[in-house]
């Protein structure tokens, strides 16, 4: 008897050491995704300084002497291009893509060189060049990669070997990307739902929405408490108001339909005839051409097409300044051409100016809305549109403007665009474009060591696979 009790105690002691080392063991993991996330936070904000300090000195240099972006756009794009195809394969284009195709890839090796912590620093450097050349780009996008990458070293740290668990870290990265970029914690949750997941398991839920949380509060109390485009109190009341959901979803889903139309055609094919053997056999060259032709477009419109268009997004909101037609226009190719370059930069920022002008300028015919509601209103249709991600759309200008008076109208806005958009091109554009990313990176044979390219580098982006 007092054997099987000794036994007993021996086989309790046991189970109560493993489940300490177990407990233990899920504690230092914690501590370690949480510590991810809120450096996550931490280099968005200061990936957010080094692009408004790029703005900053543009802003000077174009005040000395606006010819001088002849020279600058150029020489930026091309050593912007030229550095991606040496040093940071993998950093082209908007970041998102490739976080989509790294939560599908079977093979972690290329997961290990697409998020590279060495491919993060590129993509915040480049993008801060393009913005100090004025593409007219965003940091939103890269952002994402940027979250991505971070989480996901930190799991490589722990040598984790479950699949699904180093995918909800990456998930969990882009989201907490949105999260601190934006400043708005909900609309990264839906984002890593909609975007880039298309699902919700929630075995990987617990971690998205811990670096959702921590890296949002990171960026809150780095910077404080702010919103994207400031407060506003404009409402869309049921009835003849409703008019511009209806004016701006159709408007804004046509323009964001062919936008995303031209990207995708574009990435898939590449341009075509002499243009598109041009870009091929001169990469370098036809960056610094796209640069020249933003300079051109820039000084056409004095200005106002450089960078991410967030201050005339803002401004447009506010009701501060009334722009013409010709600002989304412009900004509308700035951001093609900016695109097609191969550079690396988002899509989201300029989307949202594009957006804001769009809704400026119906606001004009339609004197029965309140002006700064049909801004909102075509901001969210457009970005609706070009993304083909309604709820992201909504949630995202919801809480960028800090109103839920017109939710129900951002809503059917977004979803009106969505419609439309679909129509035009029937596949996301993200999506496609990850797609596309997987098909390369999937079929590229072993890369050698290029001088200057460090290891494991990714295969070079041809012209039809930069975007």
């Amino acid at each position: 008897m007092k054997t099987d009790l000794t036994e007993l105690r021996i086989r309790h002691m046991r189970h109560l050491r493993r489940s300490a080392r177990v407990t233990t063991a899920q504690w230092r993991r914690k501590i370690v995704y949480w510590t991810a996330a809120v450096l996550v936070g931490v280099v968005a904000v200061g990936f957010a300084s080094a692009a408004d300090t790029a703005a900053a000195l543009r802003t000077r240099l174009i005040a000395w002497d606006p010819w001088i972006m002849l020279a600058l756009t150029p020489a930026g794009l091309a050593l912007s291009t030229w550095l991606t195809r040496t040093w940071f394969r993998g950093a082209q284009g908007s970041g998102i893509p490739q976080t989509i195709a790294a939560l599908h890839l079977e093979n972690f090796t290329i997961v290990d060189r697409l998020l590279s912590l060495r491919i993060a620093f590129g993509k915040i450097m480049l993008t801060t060049l393009g913005l100090l050349a004025g593409a007219s780009i965003g940091r939103e996008g890269p952002t994402v990669q940027v979250g991505a990458a971070i989480m996901h070293a930190f799991g490589r740290r722990l040598n984790l070997s479950t699949v699904s668990v180093r995918r909800g870290l990456i998930l969990a990265g882009g989201a907490s990307g949105v999260s601190a970029a934006f400043n708005t914690p909900l609309g990264g949750i839906v984002f890593a739902i909609e975007e880039l997941s298309h699902s919700f398991e929630q075995r990987t839920s617990g971690t998205m929405l811990t670096g959702v949380i921590l890296s949002g509060v990171t960026a809150i109390a780095l910077v404080g408490n702010y919103t994207y485009f400031g407060h506003t109190d404009v409402v869309v009341p049921i009835g003849i108001s409703w008019i511009a959901v209806l004016t701006c979803g159709i408007l804004g889903g046509i323009s964001g339909g062919v936008f995303s139309a031209i990207l995708i055609r574009t990435s898939q094919y590449g341009l075509p005839g002499v243009l598109g053997r041009f870009v091929v056999h001169r990469p370098i060259a036809f960056a610094a051409c796209c640069g020249l032709v933003l300079a051109i477009l820039g000084l056409a419109s004095g200005g106002i097409t450089y960078g991410t268009g967030y201050l005339q997004a803002r401004e447009i909101i506010a009701g501060q300044t009334n722009y013409p037609a010709s600002f989304f226009i412009l900004k509308y190719i700035a951001t093609i051409v900016s695109y097609c370059s191969g550079i690396p930069g988002g899509l989201f920022a300029p989307s949202l100016a594009i957006g804001a002008g769009i809704g400026g300028w119906v606001a004009q015919f339609l004197p029965h809305t309140t002006p700064g509601a049909v801004v909102l209103l075509g901001t969210v249709a457009y970005f609706s549109a070009v993304v083909q991600a309604p709820l992201t759309a909504s949630v995202i200008v919801m809480e960028m403007s800090d109103n839920q008076q017109v939710t129900l109208a951002l809503l059917a806005t977004s979803f009106l665009a969505y419609g439309v958009s679909r129509m035009i091109c029937s596949r996301s554009l993200y999506s496609a474009l990850a797609e596309k990313f997987l098909s390369v990176v999937e079929h590229a044979p072993p890369p050698a060591e290029p001088s200057g390219s460090g290891s494991g580098a990714l295969p070079a982006p041809a012209a039809s696979e930069r975007a």
